[in-house]
């Protein structure tokens, strides 16, 4: 029982995220239900709490306000190691769903920050040819340093066209106008958050095959997912 768990364990580790409807506990192999209200709150008293993406766990109950909580999701040891399965997971799609091979083939990555940077060197790393695009020059520079090509955000697929688009920006990048540009017809593989950044109801219209790949570390690599979360809440504790 959850109370008899509570009772004998000084840290509790919550799943990612620890709630998708702000209502119960993210809990997809447990046949019952866990509602996340001030009996389940009252019983982290006292207990060092880890969990990830905690924000919409705290508007569950006041008695989080006197708990020692820990969000391992906003760490950056936890982002960077998360990009490497993040990356090979979008590659597996991209080699799954492109009717071509992905060596050879023009791949644009929307974005440098941490997946970006992984994505864009592994696609380089067997044969693609890559642009970047990315808003500051200062990583405009790293992307021409690292040997790829560079395009600034707001004029992608002005000029070029491509086979297989990786789209790491969490914001609506891909919006009607923009894809309404894509003669090529691209696979579009859009990493980011929910709600996404491509315009899904307009690709379908265009005929653009648009995946949103969530998740991807723990459906793709779950094992690496696991220790990912457990050495970043070691790291914690030993802080």
């Amino acid at each position: 029982m959850l109370d008899e768990i509570a009772a004998k364990c000084k840290n509790i580790i919550l799943p990612l995220p620890v709630t998708n409807d702000g209502l119960y506990l993210n809990s997809v192999y447990s046949e019952e239900k866990i509602e996340l209200n001030d009996d389940f709150a009252e019983l982290m008293r006292s207990k060092q709490v880890f969990g990830g993406m905690m924000g919409r766990l705290y508007q569950t109950s006041d008695i989080w306000d006197s708990i020692d909580t820990y969000d391992y999701y906003t760490r950056e040891e936890f982002a960077v190691h998360n990009a490497v399965p993040t990356a090979e997971g979008a590659i597996e799609i991209a080699m799954r769903e492109y009717p071509g091979t992905v060596n050879g083939s023009r791949c644009l990555v929307v974005g440098f920050g941490r997946i970006g940077k992984i994505l864009s060197h592994m696609l380089h790393g067997i044969g693609a040819a890559v642009t970047v695009s990315a808003r500051k020059q200062s990583d405009i520079a790293w992307i021409l340093s690292y040997g790829y090509s560079s395009i600034r955000t707001e004029n992608i697929c002005d000029r070029e066209q491509y086979d297989i688009i990786f789209n790491t920006v969490p914001m609506l990048i891909f919006n009607r106008r923009l894809l309404s540009k894509m003669r090529s017809r691209p696979l579009i593989i859009d990493l980011s958050s929910m709600p996404g950044g491509v315009d899904y109801e307009a690709a379908q219209k265009f005929d653009i095959k648009a995946i949103h790949a969530l998740s991807l570390p723990g459906k793709v690599a779950p094992k690496t997912a696991g220790e990912i979360i457990k050495n970043t809440i070691y790291n914690m504790i030993e802080e």
